[in-house]
């Protein structure tokens, strides 16, 4: 696993991340929804703190925009009911190697106003381990981050089969075994995840996630990995002998995009959590157009997947970019992959009698 692009810099995810930053301005409803029903919770008195953290934050401006939606929430409910606001303490978590020092730079401003008072601090770490004790958490968010896996298939990576193969025919015919191998990958990690977060929640406790996915649960060979537009210019990479097939056949993105129908089967199964809502929206739907452009997309790409990249296949990412922007100025076929693409929005209860 891999941070995103670092600093600030042209590459960089902070000015790169303009698709992710639109998701988490249209998940801002659930989010004051949710604030909403732990302050007027009949099961509890109002609270005196409330304990939040963003799971996968990344770094740049995109790091604070759930919190910032929930303190505000908040702050306008006590304003709206005279209430006294609570004390918020925010969790900001991300993997180790994540850019925290633009993260640290940026929490000042979740303290420049004494109303709520906010405490806030750094938790690095995989959301597919425990992060916060037991009983602790009011809300979790998460964004554009529970599409990672904990890892690629071992299934796959073991015995030495592609993700993404260079022949179309072949790769039509092991769609449905890697279909499956990677849908079970996911399976079973998002209901590790669920299972943590149980443990970390207090009764009632709420959770806000946003991830990609697909329009449904059938097996597309035009779309099956979410990761769909990289793997094609890395195939055609191969073809040209720019990239080692041998490297091109062992590279595995440890990504995976479930349908609605899959991800409302996990969480019903894993039984920790009660869906309160489920929206699924067009990953271009709602969003500025000028996002989408192959010359702006390239860039977002580069942003998110430029170090797994250049771990695997070393210096290559100028002749990446090069072929994006050959392929991808073709009418259509950038368009034809995203227009397949989802977001899945979920809005989460911890159910009263989970543990």
């Amino acid at each position: 696993m891999e941070p995103m692009n670092q600093g600030e810099g042209d590459t960089s995810y902070a000015r790169n991340s303009g698709i992710q930053n639109a998701e988490q301005n249209r998940m801002k409803p659930m989010i004051e929804a949710a604030i909403i029903d732990l302050c007027t919770s009949t099961s509890t008195l109002f609270p005196t703190n409330m304990v939040i953290a963003d799971l996968g934050c990344s770094s740049g401006p995109n790091a604070l925009v759930l919190v910032s939606a929930a303190i505000e929430a908040i702050r306008s409910y006590c304003v709206q009911f005279q209430r006294q606001p609570p004390e918020v303490c925010i969790f900001l978590n991300d993997l180790p190697n994540n850019d925290f020092n633009m993260v640290v730079k940026s929490l000042s401003m979740l303290r420049k106003s004494n109303e709520p008072i906010v405490v806030a601090s750094v938790t690095p770490g995989s959301f597919y381990e425990r992060l916060f004790p037991t009983g602790s958490l009011h809300l979790v968010c998460s964004s554009s981050s529970l599409h990672w896996l904990s890892k690629a298939p071992e299934v796959l990576t073991r015995n030495h089969i592609p993700a993404y193969n260079i022949d179309e025919h072949a790769r039509r015919e092991m769609l449905p075994m890697i279909h499956d191998a990677y849908a079970q990958q996911f399976k079973n990690d998002f209901t590790h995840f669920l299972k943590l977060r149980a443990k970390e929640f207090l009764p009632g406790g709420r959770m806000v996630i946003s991830i990609t996915g697909r329009h449904s649960n059938g097996i597309d060979s035009k779309l099956f990995h979410i990761w769909e537009p990289i793997g094609h210019i890395l195939s055609v990479m191969a073809l040209e002998g720019v990239i080692n097939k041998a490297k091109y056949d062992s590279f595995y993105i440890p990504m995976y995009g479930p349908s609605n129908e899959e991800l409302r089967g996990i969480i019903q199964e894993e039984g920790s959590f009660s869906i309160k809502e489920m929206v699924v929206r067009g990953l271009t739907s709602d969003a500025d157009s000028a996002l989408f452009t192959p010359d702006r997309y390239m860039s977002q790409m580069r942003a998110v997947f430029e170090p797994v990249i250049l771990k695997h296949f070393g210096e290559v990412m100028e002749e990446f970019m090069r072929t994006a922007e050959r392929r991808w100025s073709l009418d259509g076929i950038l368009r034809d992959q995203l227009d397949r693409l989802v977001w899945l929005s979920v809005s989460l209860t911890k159910a009263s009698s989970s543990n």
